[in-house]
């Protein structure tokens, strides 16, 4: 690969070699006019003559008798996705040095621990549509909902249970204790751009999640973005009937991830985890109500001020042009 101050890119090679071939200019005289020496330009006019490329030739040998064979290779992965070891353990049990190990994780794009799934132990592979609204992904996030006064996280267990049994109107359970239920963060979040949609309500049924559905592709479409594909998981309203209907009136492509596989919507899963931090657990709550009313405020701040590393360390905003109050 020529670098940026080389004497001859690709482009001024196959001017050189037009000149000695075609035009039939000496190659001294070439040479001197390019101001490199005269072996190069007898290259280049070879080449050009051949009908090669005006490129660099790889550099990689023909045959490599020392590389490391598939059996042992694929010996490797299996320890490495099997027990997470690294390339001094690795060369331990194969009887190789760890250079060599480390060098056949660095192939198979394992040399790094992040680059395995947890849970699977398998490699993590990673997607991003490369327009805004190609796909959304959409999921149910369920809090607890705070008493009067503040939840146990902040101000302890024995005033927290003070605080639950003081707030009015709720339910009793078996044991006359108040049921403070759950309140149910319907999120929506941009493959491509990262930007984010949520309201909070009291259920998970289909016809709130449709409704979510609705105004989100109706919030997305204020910003110029036309939503073609959601993804969600199996979760009881996105197999409904009603969110089949939705998505095809919408003119929206469903699709749902693999049965107990929640990577494939792992972007929604990362954002609940930041959600949880930012917004729902991240100060002591007087109230319910007190923390439902913070979460537009901390999802616009999430949407244009927060830097996000999948947007180069910039807002998600940022990845939609042309918006009124983008830059504020």
């Amino acid at each position: 690969m020529s670098h940026a101050n080389a004497a001859l890119t690709p482009r001024a090679r196959l001017t050189v070699a037009r000149l000695v071939i075609d035009q039939k200019v000496p190659i001294a005289e070439v040479a001197a006019r390019f101001q490199c020496s005269w072996p190069t330009v007898k290259r280049w006019a070879e080449r050009y003559a051949a009908g090669e490329a005006m490129s660099d030739r790889s550099s990689r040998p023909h045959r490599m008798p020392a590389k490391t064979g598939p059996v042992m290779t694929k010996r490797i992965v299996s320890l490495r996705l099997r027990k997470r070891l690294g390339p001094v353990q690795l060369a331990a049990l194969t009887g190789l040095a760890p250079s060599t190990v480390h060098r056949v994780l660095v192939r198979c794009r394992l040399n790094r621990l992040t680059h395995v799934d947890r849970a699977t132990g398998e490699p993590v592979r990673r997607y991003e549509h490369e327009r805004p609204g190609a796909m959304l992904h959409v999921d149910v996030k369920k809090l607890g909902n705070i008493p009067d006064g503040g939840g146990w996280r902040f101000v302890g267990r024995v005033q927290g249970e003070r605080n639950r049994a003081a707030t009015p109107g709720k339910p009793k359970n078996t044991h006359r204790d108040p049921k403070m239920g759950h309140a149910f963060v319907h999120t929506v979040i941009d493959d491509h751009s990262r930007v984010a949609y949520a309201e909070v309500h009291d259920d998970e049924r289909a016809v709130t999640a449709t409704g979510v559905l609705r105004r989100a592709v109706a919030w997305f479409a204020a910003r110029g973005i036309t939503i073609e594909r959601v993804l969600s998981d199996n979760g009881s309203p996105y197999i409904s009937h009603l969110w089949r209907q939705t998505c095809a009136e919408l003119g929206i492509k469903h699709s749902r991830t693999r049965p107990r596989r929640p990577q494939t919507n792992g972007k929604i899963e990362r954002f609940h985890r930041t959600l949880a931090d930012g917004w729902g657990y991240a100060r002591c709550y007087t109230s319910e109500n007190e923390r439902r009313a913070a979460l537009p405020g901390w999802l616009h701040q999430y949407n244009h001020h927060r830097p996000h590393t999948a947007c180069e360390n910039k807002p998600p905003i940022t990845r939609l042009t042309n918006l009124p109050g983008q830059y504020r």
